[in-house]
């Protein structure tokens, strides 16, 4: 499992973003231009010490890191999107994409990806969730569908 955040704005969401990926297995890609320094105290901080274990990735632009992955399968979490994302089949391999904290997705990626555009349910009073929590919602989803391989 690939987790991409593009643009990511919060060192804290990354950090703990981070931890997630690195007790999943999933591999975390960052798309430049990032809000923060990596050495930023709070990134190294949310991620605690497991940054040895992450599988980490960085890409110039978002269109390069689907140059390096040509086959791979990619799904954008949106307030915007289609359907909710319980109702998409992950594969092991799949690429979650998400946005920036203040502005998500770019607009034309997601109106180029329609079908691949997933929300996760919330109530309507309230603009998005902590972009921490909805890559946490969003790989334990996609784990479960396969049953947690080789998670205890």
């Amino acid at each position: 499992m690939h987790i991409v955040l593009v643009e990511p704005e919060i060192p804290a969401n990354t950090g703990n973003i981070a931890r997630t990926c690195s007790v999943t297995g999933a591999s975390l890609h960052l798309v430049e231009p990032l809000g923060f320094s990596t050495d930023d105290r709070y990134l190294k901080r949310a991620g605690l010490d497991y940054w040895h274990l992450l599988d980490l990735h960085y890409h110039k632009s978002f269109a390069a890191l689907q140059q390096q992955y040509p086959e791979g399968r990619f799904w954008y979490f949106t307030t915007k999107g289609g359907r909710p994302y319980h109702e998409a089949s992950f594969e092991e391999n799949d690429f979650l994409v998400f946005g920036k904290e203040t502005a998500g997705l770019p607009k034309e990626l997601l109106a180029a990806n329609p079908d691949n555009c997933l929300r996760i349910p919330m109530l309507g009073q309230v603009r998005s969730l902590n972009l921490s929590n909805s890559v946490a919602i969003a790989v334990y989803e996609a784990l479960r569908q396969h049953n947690f391989p080789n998670m205890t």
